[in-house]
């Protein structure tokens, strides 16, 4: 019985998020149909991370199980067949019969997606939090770095959450202003649709300040909400509401209502899992 680890992207805008739910369409939902009928019988999939409705991905890892000997090519080719196309099967591998895509992973990189203009380009408003006026790059590049490290979030996690322990570390945070240089920053769209003043004034590419901006963060776990919550707190200190060091007081409170509100979950993107050296299977 060969294990898979998959590697997948999808555009979650119209499902209730990775996990199955009593109503609504999941993207495990969707993975577990289409592995019934390859395998003739019911197969459970694991996913790395289970990210919320309307929230995407560009490189979710899952893991299952199945009887069918197959190649991981075919296995792409087959599952990819039977998946709509708002979900994608990038690559996969065979993995160890105890590979567990969720409890192995060792890193997680989010990255959500903020489009700071006035009016918002029709091609981004699915894959970004329109926010207009001004913010102030600097102070939220400054508050973005006091989160790194091994701290209590419990400030910025689902109200309701229970859980053991808040404490999570958090390896890099920092924002980036993608200007029209960083592809991934606009899924490689032309530049003159991304930012129509380019075809008026071609300086506008070469401008630093442009209407995307990214807050990306790796670490070792998330809790529900945090990265969402993060980005809202970090646009708080955007707009001058709070300055930058505001964000160490509501790490010391451990109260959610002391941080921002949470940022809608269209911008966020699962952009990478990582694994130790135990993950595939020896071919």
């Amino acid at each position: 019985m060969p294990s898979f680890k998959i590697t997948l992207a999808y555009d979650g805008t119209d499902y209730v998020g990775w996990q199955l739910q009593a109503n609504g369409v999941s993207i495990q939902g969707l993975l577990e149909d289409a592995l019934r009928a390859l395998d003739e019988r019911d197969v459970r999939v694991t996913g790395a991370g289970r990210t919320d409705a309307g929230v995407h991905a560009l490189g979710q890892v899952a893991s299952f199980t199945i009887q069918r000997a197959m190649t991981a090519g075919a296995m792409v080719r087959a599952v990819n067949a039977r998946l709509p196309g708002a979900v994608r099967v990038l690559s996969a591998e065979e993995a160890a019969e105890t590979f567990h895509a969720r409890s192995e992973a060792t890193t997680k990189t989010y990255r959500y997606r903020i489009w700071n203009g006035e009016v918002v380009s029709p091609f981004e408003r699915r894959y970004a939090w329109h926010v207009a006026g001004a913010l102030d790059v600097e102070a939220m590049r400054e508050a973005a770095r006091l989160v790194e490290g091994r701290h209590d979030f419990a400030a910025f996690q689902a109200a309701g959450s229970q859980l053991k322990t808040t404490v999570r570390e958090i390896l890099v945070s920092r924002i980036a202003d993608c200007g029209l240089r960083i592809p991934d920053c606009g899924f490689g769209l032309p530049s003159s649709i991304l930012n129509p003043s380019a075809i008026r004034n071609p300086s506008a590419i070469r401008n630093p300040q442009s209407a995307i901006l990214v807050y990306e963060v790796t670490g070792t776990g998330f809790l529900r909400h945090m990265v969402r919550t993060l980005a809202g707190t970090l646009v708080e200190v955007g707009r001058g509401r709070q300055p930058a060091e505001w964000i160490t007081t509501v790490l010391a409170s451990r109260d959610r209502t002391t941080a921002g509100p949470t940022a809608p979950p269209e911008g966020l993107f699962l952009v990478r899992v990582e694994y130790g050296d135990s993950l595939a299977a020896e071919s």
